[in-house]
């Protein structure tokens, strides 16, 4: 354990982020779940809207740094192609 203040704020600032940073990775896995059910199920009107969703879970994410944007855009990318198939 550290014995310098500024050590030991480190140690909780870096957990604090962690956390939120869990959670919001938690909450982007989510929403890509649902839109490839939604492909999995056929029903176009569904994965498009939960694709909207997914984009934009996605894009907060990278606003906040827990995403490089390479990724995002590639995540995103992927969906997209995966729901035009559906046609």
């Amino acid at each position: 354990m550290a014995n310098i203040k500024s050590a030991k704020k480190r140690i909780l600032v870096s957990r604090t982020r962690e956390e939120r940073n869990k959670a919001i990775r938690s909450g982007v896995k989510t929403a890509v779940k649902k839109v490839y059910a939604a492909i999995e199920a056929g029903d176009k009107k569904a994965a498009q809207e939960a694709l909207l969703k997914a984009t934009s879970t996605i894009d907060k994410a990278t606003g906040k740094g827990v995403y490089h944007k390479n990724y995002a855009s590639r995540k995103i990318s992927r969906l997209n192609l995966a729901v035009n198939k559906l046609a």
